[in-house]
């Protein structure tokens, strides 16, 4: 790990609460490269909460940036509640319309921040109760042209705010850990729907159960691993879900199970690896043993590939549908020594998932 990586975590762990002292690595903190850093990952607004709890004198970087980073983060803030206001907006418009929903990731995820509207936000993910048939039938009701994908329908932006509803929370590509885990979600979909809080003090929405969110957001992390790539923002998330949530012996045998039938149970040792040598996260707080192995692979996808594989310089291959193809292809293979199931699952996942695309086409 390079020495302003190194000086980035412990600044992080400071941020995010798990290190209550201010890191003394921080004096010989460059901080146009920490900046730089933060916006890769997507955590600008979280490190500036950590900025503003330093002393004066620790915060040893030009005025120009200082100010540039307290604008993000302010414009973070309105963001946050923009988007708060559309997922209360989209949640209700479907309800008069019959539909139950969920929100998914993004605004619930932010309620578990100390500052909720630190939280880079993205898009609305939003489970909407019915099945792919119904739900995409109604869908294309409203807009005629949309696209579905075997998990979810794009859907018209609700005031600027990009929407995108899913049917399905998320899938594996391995066809027969990807049966388990949507029996799984048939299962508890009604408790899921039922879960209702308050977003800010704009209004109410369902939100999953940090139950649900262990799995759910485990395989979601996974699946952008053997796409696209994962960024920080999604592990500090999984930071905060692990934190908030009450595990006895019965549920942690419960969950190890439950993992191991899904295959995830080494990605799971590596994620725990990360929570605890990377973000400092209490021992006792893992939900399984930390796999040093594969955290490591994992955390060096995670620091090249930055959130969602946006700033991954090792695409080789050019941005052509078929350069992204043969990128695919590359990483299938990178990934293969870790994650064999689903790296050999991936391109024929991707040729059933054509087929399926074309039946389901408009």
């Amino acid at each position: 790990m390079l020495k302003q990586q190194k000086i980035f975590f412990d600044f992080l762990r400071f941020c995010i609460g798990s290190a209550k002292e201010i890191p003394a690595s921080l004096k010989k903190a460059d901080w146009e490269e920490l900046y730089a850093i933060a916006k890769k990952q997507c955590l600008v607004g979280i490190l500036f909460d950590g900025i503003k709890k330093l002393p004066a004198e620790h915060v040893g970087m030009k005025k120009e940036l200082l100010l540039q980073w307290m604008a993000e983060s302010q414009m973070l803030e309105k963001a946050n509640i923009r988007l708060n206001d559309a997922a209360i907006q989209v949640s209700e418009w479907f309800r008069k319309k019959g539909f139950r929903t969920c929100i998914l990731k993004g605004q619930g995820n932010a309620l578990m921040y100390p500052n909720s509207y630190s939280r880079t936000p993205g898009d609305i993910d939003i489970w909407v109760e019915g099945g792919d048939k119904r739900v995409i039938t109604f869908v294309r009701s409203i807009s005629p042209h949309e696209k579905a994908c075997y998990h979810h329908i794009e859907f018209q932006s609700y005031k600027g705010v990009e929407v995108e509803v899913h049917y399905r929370p998320s899938f594996l590509l391995c066809f027969w850990h990807n049966r388990k885990l949507q029996k799984y979600y048939e299962r508890v979909q009604e408790e899921q729907f039922s879960h209702r809080v308050m977003l800010g003090e704009q209004g109410e929405v369902a939100i999953p159960t940090a139950e649900f969110n262990v799995i759910f957001q485990l395989t979601h992390i996974f699946t952008h691993l053997m796409n696209e790539g994962i960024g920080l923002r999604q592990l500090v998330d999984y930071y905060f879900l692990i934190s908030m949530l009450s595990v006895n012996c019965e549920m942690l045998t419960s969950l190890q199970k439950g993992l191991k039938d899904l295959g995830l149970l080494k990605f799971a040792g590596a994620i725990m690896y990360i929570m605890k040598e990377v973000l400092g996260m209490p021992a006792f707080r893992l939900i399984v043993p930390p796999n040093e192995k594969y955290g490591k692979f994992v955390l060096n996808e995670v620091l090249e590939a930055g959130n969602f594989g946006k700033h991954d310089g090792r695409n080789r291959f050019g941005k052509s549908q078929f350069g992204h193809n043969l990128q695919r292809v590359y990483r299938d293979m990178r990934l293969l020594r870790y994650f064999p199931a689903e790296a050999l699952c991936e391109p024929i996942f991707r040729a059933w998932h054509y087929f399926w695309r074309m039946k389901n086409r408009k």
